[in-house]
């Protein structure tokens, strides 16, 4: 029976906890993404349900997480862990805190901790900074990180701004204690109105202390590191079985080394890699479909590597990486992909006619051109308002998120259309059709106009179906 369900915000990261509840005698398994059947779990006394959720909006994590947090509730879980990195990835929007709460909600508790430190890889926490290695973590290339910069050492503060909840601190003198000293505080912050505490550990000793007195929380949150004193509280109470012999599995055949990863520590492992592997570096704005990248790269490593492995990549130093999203446009490109999977390129323009239309005072929101001719139904169809936010907003790319998935092409008020594609040249040609039609639009603009009516338009989309 599951003794430990565990939620991971990210997969490398849940491998990363999996392994530390497997050397501590846990027999665990990992899966990707919440399961849509009974999935075999054979003895597995811990399950962690690897998501993509740190960078979600924090409504599509939150929900991303409860439906893992009910899956794990169903196998027989009694304590739930969420895993989030160790550098504290969030912004102040979230998603760390927004999914906290929502997960505390869920299992009626009123309490919890979060406790990134990972000193195996350097990451500490003193007076609630987070340091890496011997700096603030403000101080560290994390600062620059390309879409959860971290610009504020101080987890108390970072974390306030992400809930409505009290976050206190247990200081590193209370924590090198002991376990029953820090259960203290525990409960000291909980009936002041703490929902969070934010706890001090610099080394795996402290990990291991705040695993003990953290037995009774029905949520655990942090990076793995804390999970080190998890499993000895199942097995004092009799709940494990004999410790499970961490083993993997042996392959044979080619090796590959896939990253995309943009640390600062993942670019100087490429580094290190180039120069004694073949390696092959992918440019991002290749990744459309009618590039080839895909079976370009499988070609070449079938030529390299037979004897040694070999290293794809796609990671790129903070300039280039932000140079790329101003190309791309990050939250609203990333918001039509995501919500369609058919997606294989967006184009967003400030193209005249279409940002004039955008201006408009008296168009549709619903749809804010009529079908005036065959190929503009064709290639856009309807084509919504999406109302005003300046650029860059993530509550722009929220807007845009809930009507991609009934729309491929949107205009954004007084800025300009977002218009997916199967591939760049759908974009592109889409693109193309909406401009013309918005330039038709205005040059009709108090003219008897003929449009096209709801008979010829039901025939156009039997004719020409998308």
């Amino acid at each position: 029976m599951i003794r430990l369900g565990c939620i991971a915000d990210d997969f490398t990261g849940g491998t990363d906890l999996a392994n530390t509840l497997v050397g501590q005698g846990m027999r665990t398994v990992q899966l990707i993404d919440v399961p849509d059947h009974d999935a075999d779990i054979g003895e597995a006394e811990a399950v962690v349900i690897a998501l993509k959720s740190r960078t979600s909006s924090p409504a599509d994590a939150i929900a991303e997480s409860l439906r893992a947090l009910e899956w794990l509730k169903r196998r027989g879980a009694n304590q739930f862990f969420f895993k989030y990195c160790s550098t504290f990835d969030s912004t102040d929007q979230g998603n760390i805190g927004p999914v906290a709460d929502a997960l505390i909600d869920a299992l009626g508790a009123d309490f919890t901790i979060a406790c990134p430190a990972f000193p195996t890889n350097n990451r500490t926490i003193y007076k609630g900074h987070l340091f890496v290695g011997d700096q603030l973590i403000s101080d560290s290339s994390m600062k620059d990180h390309p879409l959860t910069p971290m610009r504020d050492p101080d987890l108390v503060s970072v974390l306030a701004r992400q809930t409505p909840h009290g976050v206190g601190l247990v200081e590193h003198r209370v924590v090198g204690a002991g376990s029953t000293a820090i259960r203290q505080r525990y409960e000291e912050l909980r009936s002041s109105g703490h929902r969070f505490a934010i706890v001090d550990a610099i080394d795996d000793r402290d990990l291991i202390e705040i695993g003990t007195a953290s037995a009774e929380l029905k949520l655990v949150t942090g990076g793995s590191g804390v999970a080190l004193g998890l499993p000895e509280n199942f097995r004092r109470a009799g709940a494990l079985g004999e410790p499970a012999r961490p083993e993997l599995p042996r392959f044979g055949g080619r090796r590959a080394v896939i990253a995309g990863s943009c640390s600062t520590a993942t670019r100087g492992q490429i580094a290190l890699a180039s120069k004694n592997w073949p390696t092959y570096r992918i440019d991002p704005r290749r990744l459309t479909p009618g590039h080839g990248v895909v079976s370009e790269v499988v070609a070449w490593a079938g030529e390299n590597g037979a004897d040694r492995p070999v290293l794809i990549y796609s990671s790129a130093d903070p300039d280039e990486v932000a140079s790329i999203q101003e190309d791309f446009g990050r939250e609203v490109a990333g918001a039509m992909v995501e919500e369609r999977p058919a997606t294989g390129a967006v184009v967003h323009l400030h193209s005249t006619h279409s940002v004039a239309v955008s201006c408009l005072a008296d168009i549709d929101p619903t749809n804010v051109l009529p079908p005036i001719t065959a190929y503009y139904v064709m290639k856009i169809g309807t084509l919504p308002l999406v109302s005003y936010f300046p650029p860059g907003d993530l509550d722009l790319a929220r807007a845009v998120r809930e009507m991609a998935s009934d729309h491929h092409a949107v205009l954004l008020a007084n800025h300009g259309p977002v218009v997916a594609g199967k591939s760049l040249t759908d974009a592109v040609y889409a693109t193309e059709e909406l401009e013309e039609t918005a330039k038709l639009f205005l040059m009709l603009r108090g003219a008897r106009t003929r449009f096209l009516d709801d008979r010829q338009i039901a025939d156009l989309k039997t004719r020409f179906p998308n």
